[in-house]
């Protein structure tokens, strides 16, 4: 029941999206149409052609203007394909992009906290990959789907015109394409959600063990981990081999019903066309209208063939869409509205009676008042689990108040800095920029200068594009907090929050970053500094210390 559910909240979320671009759909149907009539056209001529050599004697200079007429119909007929599969891709990229965005803004007001609990990998696998595998479905599918009625109806029209009784062979075989498609359709859209769940794992497990590689090398698993992350690629291998399978035999099976359902009027078109057949229209049968409805019965096929092909696209579209409005169906963590300006004049955030409540964990901090006041130095201190990063998350946005009020100046605006700052693989430029794109070289040699790294930077030869590795490769951990404090000077914002700015770094690197974080305090910000480390503890005003969520006592210096 819970699949049902979840498949059908799927569909919905496609049917939304592609509601949007119904026009560029419907461009892509119009010149589908056109094609298939200009087939037609062409496949009538072809047809006249034939007998005007072969039964009625025409000279061939006689017929040129006709061959002329079929080359104009072989161009405007590629023309009008080309417009369908142009509208469709515009279609799709249009879905695609707007999906793309609506998940982006979901994550971000999800917050880092609300995007905690998922691996990145998983993350940028249902952003790249199965955002991308809606493609087909826009694309080729949808408008396929419109096609598949309007276009055997037209040939089934013009075959009845020509002899209703061939009509008839392909009315009845035309339903076996539509159920055959179907049931192989509900057992590739389970596999391509399994396949999808596959591919996340992958992802997890072979950036983590790329992450650990030191580790493992350090205790020697690496051996071990190799043949895990072989055993994972093999694993995906099967599941990717079941799928094409089920579509090459589905393909298969789709294919020998079409030339079961042709062959059988091929054989009443020839056997009419001897004089074998005397029932109904079979003996009033030309080679004109016989060689026309032998050309036309493929036709009725291929717009049901076409669709049973792109069916696997659809499938693929849903076990993509099921992930994606799972991770869309969550609940922000993260105040809804704009908190209230505070009460006091001078302060910049104030915090009444606030509580945070984690569904897992229950609450893990308050209930707690504070008033943060312009230019101030607050320490938080305490034991690991006593809520110090929550209070930072809550000042910071990134969880919402379970009970009491949270209110902030108009002009807020934070900066983070943590034990482990995000730097980017790029240049030095680059992970400055973060923090203010629009920065000029001069800005960003400042806040260098001032952070403490102007020598390391006039010792590197290419400067601020001196390239970066992910994480930071290439820089010490004292060079790494540094630039992420040069980048906090290049911000604006008048409260900084830093968790355990200087854990894990060595006495000399400890000192140089304080003084940066008194610099900051010097220019007026609102420094709040959670930490275990004393010299940070001494730099602040006032200490707040918390114990199991609450406040276990102030200290003002």
């Amino acid at each position: 029941m819970t699949e049902v559910l979840e498949a059908r909240t799927a569909r919905s979320w496609l049917a939304r999206l592609a509601h949007a671009e119904r026009r560029w759909l419907a461009l892509a149907v119009a010149a589908g149409l056109v094609a298939g009539a200009l087939t037609v056209a062409q496949l009538a001529l072809l047809a006249w052609l034939v007998t005007a050599l072969l039964v009625e004697g025409t000279p061939l200079a006689a017929l040129v203007p006709g061959f002329l007429a079929l080359a104009t119909l072989l161009v405007l007929r590629a023309l009008a394909q080309w417009g369908q599969d142009a509208a469709g891709l515009a279609a799709s990229l249009r879905l695609r992009t707007r999906a793309r965005v609506e998940l982006l803004d979901h994550l971000a007001r999800l917050g880092p906290v609300g995007i905690a609990g998922h691996h990145t990998a998983s993350l940028a696998n249902r952003v790249v990959d199965q955002v991308e595998a809606l493609d087909g479905y826009v694309a080729r599918f949808l408008p396929q789907r419109r096609l598949a009625v309007a276009m055997p109806l037209l040939v089934l029209a013009v075959v009845a015109w020509l002899d209703w009784l061939a009509a008839l062979f392909l009315l009845l075989a035309a339903p076996l394409i539509p159920l055959f498609m179907a049931l192989v359709g509900m057992g590739a859209e389970r596999l391509n959600r399994e396949q999808f769940d596959a591919v996340s794992r992958l992802s997890r497990h072979f950036i983590d063990r790329v992450r650990g590689l030191a580790t493992l090398q350090l205790f020697g698993h690496t051996r071990a981990a190799t043949r895990e992350v072989h055993a994972a690629a093999d694993d995906y291998r099967r599941r990717s081999m079941r799928t094409l399978r089920l579509a090459f035999l589905s393909s298969a099976v789709l294919e020998f019903f079409a030339a079961v359902a042709i062959a059988m009027v091929a054989i009443y078109v020839g056997f009419g066309l001897l004089g074998y057949i005397a029932y109904g229209p079979a003996d009033e049968l030309t080679l004109f209208s016989g060689l026309l409805v032998l050309l036309l019965a493929p036709e009725f096929f291929q717009p049901l063939r076409s669709l049973a092909q792109h069916y696997h696209d659809r499938a693929a579209a849903l076990g993509a869409a099921e992930g994606l409005v799972a991770l869309l169906e969550e609940t922000p963590r993260r105040a809804g509205r704009a908190p209230a300006a505070p009460h006091g004049a001078h302060s910049l955030v104030e915090l009444a009676g606030v509580t945070v409540s984690h569904p897992e964990r229950g609450r893990v901090l308050g209930p707690l008042d504070l008033t943060l006041a312009r230019g101030e130095i607050l320490a938080v201190s305490g034991p690991s689990g006593a809520g110090k990063s929550t209070l930072l998350q809550l000042l910071a946005g990134f969880v919402g108040p379970s009970e009491g009020a949270r209110r902030v100046a108009g002009d807020h605006a934070f900066a983070w800095m943590d034990q482990r700052p995000l730097l980017i693989h790029g240049s030095l430029a680059d992970n400055l920029r973060l923090a203010a794109p629009e920065a000029d070289e001069a800005a960003l040699r400042r806040a260098l200068e001032r952070a403490g790294l102007g020598e390391l930077l006039a010792a590197l030869p290419a400067g601020l594009d001196t390239a970066l590795g992910e994480r930071g490769v290439g820089l010490s951990g004292g060079q790494a907090q540094r630039l992420a404090l040069a980048r906090v000077f290049l911000s604006p914002a008048p409260l900084v929050l830093l968790d355990e700015p200087t854990a894990s770094l060595d006495a000399a690197s400890e000192a140089r970053v304080l003084a940066g974080l008194a610099a900051l305090a010097a220019e007026g910000r609102t420094l709040v500094i959670a930490s275990h480390q004393p010299a940070p503890l001494a730099l602040a005003r006032r200490v707040l210390r918390l114990r199991e969520g609450r406040e276990a006592g102030a200290v003002h210096g």
